[in-house]
């Protein structure tokens, strides 16, 4: 099956399989040749073909805008392959092994190998978590963000409770939106939310900031928020230095039960309003992915990190490459190429970056704005390339702005 255009009106799609082992077996090898076979849908009336389909401009026309006057890269992959999951840990430590139990299969499914998280599993210190669940061990940029004093949040939507219980400690987050394919999705996905694995950084029983002014300090919230605390902050003049910006379920555009368009619709609001503030002459928004959900593109992505265990498929049998003397398994990267784009007065204009980068190159961005050092112990964030060069600090124009359509992702007046 060849690569294939889909349409304004396809926007709803199924998942496709993006396990860190199925999506190995897909790029056979730097060959490319499996996605059908091994990434595409096949339960549930999904047709595998439509692994091969993407997306153009007519369809993800905000991306598309945003790229013609900010800065994108053609060359930023997820730093291993596999689901959300990993892809959040990622993010935000550049490391997926420390988990807690060091192994778990859950439903036939390897979610945790050798303390290595392959597969999205919920966090342990969140009340909104499903068993199984599995708490990490070591450091994340959250906890290098406090040790220096620089402000943070990261900001969910859904994570809100809608109620308590057990004496009102326990949290319940029961919001919840009709998605694109008519059926009802919860906002808040724990999975999605990787501060809450690290009990440094996570907030359990989902507890509410002291006051809007407080949001990005250090009080009973733990610097994680729900969305609407971060707009409630922007409306008492309160910008944290450092913001993650997490949609709601029905919004993220994870293909299942939400799409580009209404991906669009969030992305859009939320960076036309950040335009209209008075933080946006110091501002860089960095639009990601947390995964690729396994669909097919063309680039073979660098090996920089081999790995050998049970799970890898991607040179060979239980290979990728081979796993260098006391490195840890399961972190075979980097993975599939992903959407970035850096939207700020100080992006280049209409320009594409051909810098290697990853996930843990927003995390390197933080690191060395702050000069926070690096978080160690074999995180990726040692090796990320820059986003430097996705910028230009002399010539920044803080009147350059970009209102967008939330419907048609087209530039308003």
């Amino acid at each position: 099956m060849n690569p294939w255009r889909m349409s304004r009106l396809k926007a709803v799609t199924c998942s496709q399989d993006h396990e860190y082992k199925a999506e190995q077996m897909a790029y056979h090898n730097g060959l490319l040749d499996k996605f059908v076979e091994f990434t595409g849908n096949k339960q549930n009336g999904c047709d595998p073909k439509q692994v091969m389909g993407y997306f153009d401009g007519n369809t993800v026309t905000a991306l598309w805008n945003y790229a013609q006057h900010f800065a994108m890269s053609d060359n930023s992959f997820g730093t291993t392959f596999g689901p959300s999951t990993p892809g959040a840990l990622n993010l935000v430590s550049g490391q997926t092994h420390g988990a807690s139990p060091v192994a778990l299969v859950f439903k036939g499914e390897i979610k945790v190998a050798g303390g290595t998280v392959l597969s999205d599993i919920d966090p342990a210190y969140d009340d909104c978590s499903k068993n199984p669940v599995i708490a990490m061990s070591g450091k994340n940029i959250g906890d290098l963000l406090n040790k220096n004093g620089i402000t943070w949040g990261w900001f969910e939507g859904g994570f809100k409770p809608t109620e308590r219980i057990a004496s009102g400690k326990n949290a319940v987050c029961g919001a919840s939106h009709t998605v694109s394919n008519g059926k009802r999705q919860m906002d808040y996905i724990p999975h999605h939310e990787p501060f809450q694995y690290y009990e440094s950084t996570a907030n359990p029983h989902h507890l509410r900031p002291t006051a809007s002014s407080m949001v990005g300090h250090s009080d009973r919230a733990n610097h994680q928020y729900d969305l609407s605390d971060f707009w409630d902050a922007i409306a008492a003049g309160n910008l944290p230095e450092v913001s993650f910006l997490k949609a709601p379920g029905y919004q993220d555009g994870h293909p299942g039960y939400s799409d580009p368009l209404t991906e669009q619709a969030f992305l859009v609001q939320a960076i036309n309003r950040l335009q209209k503030t008075p933080f946006w002459k110091n501002m860089a928004i960095i639009i990601s992915y947390d995964d690729s959900d396994g669909s097919y593109d063309h680039v073979m992505p660098p090996i920089i990190n081999q790995s050998a265990g049970t799970s890898d498929m991607l040179t060979g049998v239980g290979q990728c490459g081979t796993l260098p003397y006391g490195s840890y398994p399961g972190r075979c990267g980097y993975g599939p190429r992903l959407p970035l784009i850096v939207s700020s007065p100080f992006s280049k204009v209409n320009f594409v970056d051909h810098s290697l980068t990853d996930q843990t190159s927003i995390i390197r961005f933080i690191e060395d704005n702050w000069r926070l050092g690096r978080i160690g112990n074999g995180s990726y964030d040692e090796r990320a390339g820059s986003l430097d060069n996705m910028f230009d600090f002399t010539y920044g124009n803080p009147e350059r702005h970009l209102f967008l359509d939330m419907d048609t992702g087209q530039p308003v007046n």
